[in-house]
């Protein structure tokens, strides 16, 4: 007895030294700190819009339409007299939320297919794999539009197509992994033991393909905010007067010559965020790799 609690001490105090050791990693990535930084700022902006949006972004005055950046109005007004700052602010919660669910979507159908595929082998990863083959042979973004078409628009269909477009992804990941961790020495222990397939799988080969399954996610919410900004851009996203930053670019592209700061600041509010994921993303992927030192 006095063994087994010894030994499962040991293995708390073993991962929490690979968890400090990680984290230390992490710290010393600076891309990767920044990228954190920016986006725990537009993570605190977008649940504390009601508090720091300085005006209602609903809220028209066609008298003032596309004003210049001005003292009360830092990023001016858009078509209808609408403060661009608000709306930039919680148009925030839609992308964060759209990255979110839609990633959220990829992986938990994804994820199991994938395993299924990896773990089983034979017809059923013939059968997954197949399907996974016929989705990605149409581009993301067209794929996302075709199932939106048939949806119809909307904030909800625009983050099921983004998650359906993104299903292939965790697919083919998660099944290279498991055939990768299935070969290794202790997966074959577990099996000479009399481990059932179910235990072997859930318990010993998964846990070690979360890593790059994560690292994947941090960089997908970046790839479904771009998504999302594009049907947003085409119509078929978040629908007027929704302050969504596609919704805002496409809206302002008909004024570009007079008023291009009714496209520039949704522009560069999509590009920031996208940018922050794809810098977490990175300093997560070099923080779990045990060749960095």
């Amino acid at each position: 007895m006095g063994e087994s609690v010894q030994t499962i001490q040991t293995v708390h105090i073993r991962q929490i030294g690979e968890a400090s050791l990680i984290f230390h990693r992490f710290k010393r990535n600076k891309l990767g700190v920044a990228g954190t930084v920016a986006l725990t700022l537009f993570i605190l902006l977008a649940l504390l819009a009601p508090y720091v949006a300085p005006k209602d972004p609903l809220a028209a005055d066609l008298s003032n339409n596309l004003t210049p950046p001005s003292e009360g109005y830092p990023l001016g007004r858009d078509e209808l007299g609408r403060d661009i700052l608000s709306r930039i602010i919680y148009g925030a919660r839609i992308s964060l939320t759209v990255g979110l669910i839609s990633v959220g979507i990829a992986a938990l159908i994804g994820v199991p297919l994938g395993a299924a595929s990896g773990y089983r082998g034979g017809w059923v990863d013939s059968l997954v794999m197949r399907s996974m083959d016929v989705l990605l042979s149409f581009p993301s973004i067209l794929l996302a539009i075709v199932v939106v078409a048939a949806l119809g628009p909307g904030l909800t269909n625009a983050m099921i197509a983004i998650g359906v477009a993104l299903v292939p992804v965790y697919a083919r990941l998660t099944r290279g992994m498991v055939l990768y961790v299935k070969e290794l020495d202790f997966v074959e222990a577990a099996r000479m033991v009399g481990a059932r397939g179910s235990r072997i799988l859930f318990r010993h080969i998964m846990p070690n393909c979360l890593a790059p399954i994560i690292v994947q996610s941090t960089l997908n919410i970046a790839s479904a905010i771009l998504s999302a900004a594009a049907l947003g851009f085409l119509g078929l996203g978040a629908q007027p007067p929704t302050p969504e930053w596609g919704v805002m670019l496409s809206k302002g592209r008909t004024y570009l010559r007079v008023a291009p700061h009714v496209s520039i600041f949704p522009g560069i509010a999509i590009m920031l965020t996208v940018l922050a994921f794809n810098l977490v993303g990175d300093g997560i992927r070099d923080a779990l790799d045990p060749r960095m030192v």
